[in-house]
């Protein structure tokens, strides 16, 4: 494998930060977000750097995985058996926390959260970002339906 080696000198480094924003399906749903990560790195003009997605919520995640309807059902599935919704959890004892009546039990959905991971950082390259054939960048809903909102940065010249 070759030696990259760094320039030194002049860098045209530029940092674009955006929002897409989305409804989410009932319960835990899968989202594909390449389309709106596609549309964010042509409009920033970056060609090489790279991209950071990042999910602005504590009952979604980030992580990329292959987009297909029988996996997204397998995901539902392994997540609901790994953190039973049904299952007792002090965050669920909503008269115990100071929070509003309506706040929902979700306690499951925070921990699938944290298992999954928050972000992801992807290399782009020449203006794709630098993934696997299967691979997608994907918004893992663990609550929902809600609108939610990833942050997007893309950094590179």
């Amino acid at each position: 494998m070759p030696l990259l080696v760094s320039r030194w000198g002049k860098c045209d480094l530029r940092i674009i930060a955006t929002l897409i924003d989305l409804e989410t399906g009932e319960g835990i749903s899968l989202h594909n977000l390449m389309p709106g990560l596609r549309e964010v790195i042509v409009a920033s003009g970056i060609e090489n750097g790279f991209v950071t997605v990042t999910s602005q919520h504590t009952t979604t995640a980030i992580a990329i995985n292959e987009d297909e309807e029988r996996l997204r059902e397998d995901v539902k599935r392994f997540l609901t058996r790994l953190i039973p919704p049904e299952d007792r959890y002090f965050h669920n004892d909503i008269a115990a926390r100071d929070c509003p009546p309506d706040e929902p039990e979700n306690a499951h959905s925070h921990l699938a959260a944290m298992l999954l991971g928050g972000s992801e950082v992807i290399p782009l390259t020449n203006g794709e970002l630098v993934l696997g054939q299967y691979q997608s960048v994907m918004l893992y809903e663990l609550d929902g339906p809600r609108r939610r909102k990833v942050g997007v940065q893309v950094v590179g010249e």
